[in-house]
């Protein structure tokens, strides 16, 4: 039976990408050797992270002036490292959900944290708009897709400080203007590769103006310096990536993908929306065309293992809910195609006519 992978993260990866990187856990660029155990400063892995840079500076054109970095630690060392090397005394966040909350909390260590937006009285089932930034805040920090509640900025804020966003679940799924940013971040599990590498896209000028001490390791101008080869960088993600951007490439681009995205997601909330079953959880002008969060309607409560059942056994893969909501989260990333969207549909209309 084919399986269709929801997950949200660890999620699913491309084939090209799967069929290269297992070409080359056993044989990497002819080397005879695996990729497993190539040199990172081998001529052949060096090749690998610089095409991978320029791919990420192509595909979404950053301006001069930027850097890309391929670091470790995953978007919650981010949390940490965006105050350290940009914090001075203030800094205005917005409050959408458990990883904006885990960045506020770590962005607190370093200096003042203004909450100007929040969604939480309505457990995070919304963008909060209409806020105001305090003009003397160092940056402006927002999530721009929010993987547990199933909601996400699209339109970049308009806002008169520097921007900073952690892209993690939306990063490269539609096009965007990275010289509005000073700083953006994301984890690649779920839109890139495997998990264990962070994509790190930062303008150089806004480093080095904080007067505390940085440790080595948690200083962006570091990994500058060093090409993200100041230590180890995790070598086979860093690899699938690549894989990840030739596909990109090969497919059109991130116009392409967008549009690919947009009718994926289109369909999947036409359905829940019709559907007498499910509900959507997400306000209708904020749902993520990343992750589309929905539970049972009130009437059909008890039928949330029956669906649950029901699904897997027609292939359905990762669809439960974040244990902190519940109900069902369908994860379609740039990878998801757009068969398998069609095929939880048509279970979920099955489901339907047999309750």
């Amino acid at each position: 039976m084919k399986k269709h992978n929801f997950y949200a993260g660890p999620s699913i990866l491309s084939q090209y990408t799967i069929e290269k990187t297992a070409e080359a856990v056993k044989d990497f660029a002819g080397t005879g050797l695996s990729l497993l155990e190539i040199s990172h400063r081998s001529k052949e892995f060096t090749a690998v992270i610089e095409e991978a840079r320029s791919l990420i500076k192509e595909l979404l054109n950053v301006p001069e002036g930027y850097e890309v970095l391929f670091l470790g630690g995953g978007a919650s060392l981010q949390f940490c490292m965006v105050p350290f090397n940009l914090l001075k005394k203030k800094a205005a966040y917005t409050e959408t959900g458990t990883w904006a909350k885990n960045a506020i909390k770590e962005a607190k260590l370093f200096g003042e944290v203004e909450v100007v937006g929040s969604s939480k009285d309505k457990n995070f089932s919304y963008i909060p708009k209409g806020y105001t930034i305090p003009a003397d805040c160092e940056y402006f920090h927002y999530t721009s897709n929010n993987t547990i509640y199933g909601t996400e900025v699209i339109e970049t804020p308009n806002v008169d400080v520097p921007l900073v966003s952690d892209m993690s679940s939306d990063f490269m799924s539609h096009p965007l203007d990275v010289s509005k940013f000073d700083l953006i971040y994301a984890g690649a599990q779920k839109n890139l590769g495997p998990a264990g590498v962070t994509v790190v896209i930062v303008k150089k000028d806004a480093l080095g103006k904080v007067e505390r001490s940085i440790p080595t390791m948690l200083n962006y101008l570091t990994h500058i310096e060093k090409d993200s080869m100041f230590n180890t960088p995790p070598v086979l993600p860093v690899f699938s990536c690549l894989q990840t951007l030739k596909w990109y490439k090969e497919l059109g681009g991130l116009e392409a993908i967008e549009k690919m995205n947009v009718e994926k997601a289109k369909i999947l909330y036409e359905e829940i929306d019709r559907n007498k079953i499910f509900v959507g959880t997400a306000a209708k002008e904020d749902r993520s065309r990343m992750n589309v969060c929905f539970v049972m309607n009130p009437q059909y409560q008890h039928l949330e293992d029956d669906f649950n059942k029901f699904a897997a056994s027609k292939g359905m893969v990762g669809l439960k809910g974040h244990r902190s909501v519940g109900g069902f989260r369908a994860s379609i990333y740039n990878a998801m195609p757009i068969e398998s969207v069609k095929a939880l549909i048509e279970t979920m209309q099955e489901f339907e006519k047999l309750h």
